[in-house]
């Protein structure tokens, strides 16, 4: 099944390029900064493009999230202009998830209170690997009772799990623990999203949401860079959960340079503003 969704996907890709689907892509963007050289002075640049976006470019709608290091969420916090945009940070010891879960518990409090709307977390895979899904699942829950009514995201690190059996489980337990959506990749592995893993987790996401009527959002992320691959995972995401999951609400993607190019795409010239 799913290599038949793939290549439907793929054979009919040019299907999805159009204006429409590009501003949605844009709409969906987590606009992200998580490098060791952050500092206040870049951070406090990167949310006045942010700000400035709608001068600059009055058409098109702003990203779904400005997302940074735990450090810099109430700065963002301080600094953001515009509504609708939220702040989202990585915690739980992002990016290993080998730390204490009285630590990751903590730092996903302390992000709230200090202004994250959004708390992007991993599924601690030391755990899920080992086989102890009980583990991982409880300390997923302690994350998700420290965020409260903010959305939790759990990122799978699908390039560390196996095969797609382990990506639907992991999927399904993540869920089932209290995700608000679930992610693929943090970024700082060498694998980052691919399309087999999208779809798998499309799928547990559809079943899911079959089996307790509550709707978890999908977000692929590391490595998305291009036009084509940012069609590819809205197109896989309408096609295995519907149109209604095509939304910031429940699509986003995880991206530095994406914003770029599909402003580039969209003027039919290169933009560099981001």
């Amino acid at each position: 099944m799913i290599e038949k969704i793939l290549k439907a996907v793929q054979s009919n890709l040019e299907h999805w390029n159009t204006p429409e689907n590009l501003v949605l892509c844009l709409s969906c963007i987590d606009l992200t900064t998580l490098n060791t050289t952050d500092t206040a002075d870049k951070i406090s640049s990167f949310t006045g493009k942010v700000n400035r976006f709608g001068g600059q470019f009055p058409k098109y709608p702003h990203p779904a999230a400005i997302c940074v290091y735990p450090k810099w969420g109430g700065h963002v916090k301080q600094q953001l202009k515009v509504d609708g945009v939220k702040v989202a940070v990585v915690a739980g010891g992002f990016p290993h998830s080998q730390t204490f879960l009285e630590i990751k518990v903590a730092e996903c409090r302390m992000a709230v209170e200090q202004g994250a709307d959004e708390v992007d977390v991993v599924l601690p895979l030391n755990l899920f690997l080992s086989g102890d899904v009980k583990g991982a699942a409880e300390e997923i829950s302690a994350m998700k009772r420290a965020v409260g009514e903010k959305h939790l995201k759990v990122i799978l690190e699908t390039g560390a799990l196996q095969d797609v059996e382990q990506v639907k489980e992991a999927s399904m337990l993540a869920m089932e623990a209290g995700a608000d959506f679930i992610k693929t990749s943090t970024g700082k592995m060498e694998q980052g999203a691919t399309p087999v893993a999208a779809i798998a987790m499309c799928q547990c996401i559809a079943e899911y949401y079959k089996k307790s009527g509550r709707k978890v959002g999908f977000k692929p992320a590391g490595g998305i860079s291009n036009v084509k691959d940012a069609l590819c995972y809205l197109a896989i995401v309408e096609t295995v959960l519907g149109r209604e999951w095509c939304k910031p609400q429940l699509f986003r993607i995880g991206a530095s340079r994406l914003a770029n190019n599909l402003l580039g795409a969209l003027e039919q010239k290169t933009v560099g503003y981001y």
